[in-house]
């Protein structure tokens, strides 16, 4: 099977044995991917003792009728810089989107709105970003690493983080348990 050239509003799923322990069992949700560069946002680990309302907390944004969902991992990249990933019924600032799946929302305007309950209706919250430059990832999908899945919504909305792997893998017709962290070349 082909890898497409650009993976805009796909999944990467890490394979076993990617060679960075940053990246075991993560899920990536692709949200920008061209000559330029990729950007995509971590969503199979989370943020130990870290709650959506602390986050509003450190914001100074009143909880409102926001649920305390878990802040993901988004990525190594401004670990201190936060994205929410959300459906398209909500657009904000500098809201980007994300091949018509889904929204990128990168300002403080999308967790006002949710708080207040005038935001999306299903979104997922995250902290850091994974990114590559020009040509790197088009690289990196040649090697073994990462498998690239299609973008879903029960993927990125339902389960839980640490189910996202097993999940992808499993949408894709392949059951996870049987994949090894070798490869060879034939």
């Amino acid at each position: 099977m082909e890898t497409p050239r650009f993976v805009t509003g796909q999944f990467l799923l890490a394979m076993p044995g990617i060679g960075d322990p940053r990246f075991e069992r993560s899920v990536i949700a692709m949200c920008t991917h061209d000559e330029e560069g990729a950007l995509g946002i971590g969503l199979g680990r989370i943020i130990p003792r870290l709650g959506f309302h602390d986050l509003l907390a450190q914001l100074d944004i009143e909880p409102g009728v926001a649920p305390n969902a878990p802040i993901h991992l988004g990525g190594p990249v401004e670990p201190s810089r936060g994205f929410v990933i959300h459906s398209q019924d909500w657009g904000g600032q500098e809201s980007i989107d994300v091949a018509g799946r889904w929204t990128l929302s990168p300002t403080i305007d999308v967790l006002q709105a949710i708080a207040a309950g005038k935001g999306p209706s299903r979104w997922v919250a995250a902290l850091g970003y994974a990114g590559w430059g020009g040509g790197q990832l088009e690289e990196e999908l040649t090697r073994h690493g990462w498998f690239v899945a299609p973008g879903d919504d029960e993927l990125l909305y339902e389960g839980t983080a640490e189910s996202r792997w097993n999940q992808g893998f499993k949408a894709a017709g392949i059951d996870p348990r049987l994949l090894a962290a070798d490869y060879g070349t034939a």
